[in-house]
This record gives structure tokens, C-alpha cells and sequence, in this order.
């Protein structure tokens, strides 16, 4: 386990509290289809790329001190489009859970043959564990907690479900409580000392 962050939040420069901005990407065909999508790079449907571009505006009168993205080309993209893609950094930390065997899959089929499959209780055959992905958002967290300002992270929805769940000291399982849409912006905070959602699943 990574080490625990200050007792209290940083602070940007004017004066607000530390915020770290999630942002899910763009919509691609197989979010629309419900298909688990990890290590397969889909890009991002005409109507993804249109809403990942109105955020541009928003962000472009929004200083942040630190920008990270996943590597997959739909992070990146919905990234360049909202207008950070200069100053944004590319962290494998950020990526979507490894769906294993199920990559490509929707819940439906893979119930099929296990009727009861849960992906934040049960996890998946020869992919990554609900702990796995929590120790990647643990890393991502304590990075964003040592820069000064806002931090902006684009993600994917599983994984920024999970981050959810472990930045407000949540078992990570707890993700599954936090529905999330493509092209959302949600905001993590702090209430004096106290980590806290403080908006979720917006849109520009």
C-alpha cells in the first residue's frame, strides 16, 4: 500500500481547496454497446468527440497544476479536444481495469455462463483484481496530493469509479456505487480535512 496522504488538503494558488478533476472519455461504439473495453484502443464516436470538445471552453479559463491521462488513444483524444493535451502527461496508472478473458464482452454475455457475475465483487479470469486497480489509483492520488493546484485526470469508467472509491477511503468494491457516463467531468475535493465528492457525473 502506497503512503497515506497529508492530514490536510493542499492548496492552489488562490487559495481554494485542492481539487482533483476526473474526466471520462469521449463515447466510442463499444461504450455504446456495453462491451468491456481495456487494452483494445476503440476511437472515439463523432458524438464523443463533439462533447469532449465543449469542454474546451470550460477549461480553458481553468488553470491546473498538473494534468494526467491514460495512454489509450480514447483518453488522449477526449484530452487534445477539451484543450490539455499540451500540457498533459501519460500514465499507464491511468488505465482501464485489464478485463482479462472478458475484454470485448458485454455483462449480458458473460452471464451467460456465470449468472451471478459481479465485475467489483468477482473480478475476472487472467485480468486484474478490484485491489489491483485500487493500488494504481492509490499511486495516482498521492501524485496528484504532491503538486500545488488543481489536478485534471482522464480516465476511463471503471477506473475513475475505483480512484472515486479509494480517494474518500472507501473499500475500492464500493466503486460499483458511483455510476458514471462518457464525456462526464466529476470533481473530488476536500471539506476542511475531509475528502469528499464534490460533483459527479457533469456535463459541459
Amino acid at each position: 500500500m502506497s503512503n497515506p496522504a497529508p492530514s490536510a488538503p493542499d492548496h492552489s494558488a488562490s487559495g481554494s481547496a485542492k481539487r482533483l478533476f476526473l474526466i471520462r472519455h469521449g463515447e466510442t461504439e463499444w461504450s455504446l454497446s456495453g462491451r468491456h473495453t481495456s487494452r483494445t484502443d476503440i476511437p472515439l464516436t463523432a458524438e464523443g468527440e463533439r462533447r469532449a470538445m465543449l469542454l474546451a471552453p470550460v477549461f480553458a479559463q481553468h488553470p491546473f497544476g498538473l494534468v494526467l491521462t491514460s495512454p489509450r488513444t480514447r483518453a488522449v483524444r477526449t484530452c487534445e479536444l477539451a484543450g490539455l493535451l499540451p500540457n498533459a502527461l501519460r500514465i499507464d496508472e491511468l488505465r482501464e481495469w485489464d478485463y482479462g478473458d472478458y475484454e470485448g464482452r458485454t455483462t449480458a454475455t458473460i452471464r451467460e455462463t456465470d449468472p451471478s457475475w459481479n465485475l467489483f465483487q468477482d473480478g475476472v479470469p487472467n485480468g486484474e483484481t478490484v485491489e489491483d486497480v485500487a493500488a494504481r489509483a492509490r499511486h495516482v492520488i498521492d501524485r496528484a496530493l504532491a503538486v500545488p493546484g488543481d489536478v485534471a485526470l482522464f480516465s476511463h469508467g471503471h477506473m475513475l469509479r475505483v480512484l472515486a472509491a479509494t480517494w474518500l477511503r472507501l473499500a475500492p468494491e464500493d466503486g460499483e456505487r458511483f455510476y458514471l457516463e462518457t464525456g462526464t467531468v466529476s470533481i473530488l475535493g476536500f471539506e476542511r480535512e475531509t475528502r469528499v465528492i464534490r460533483m459527479w457525473n457533469g456535463r459541459a
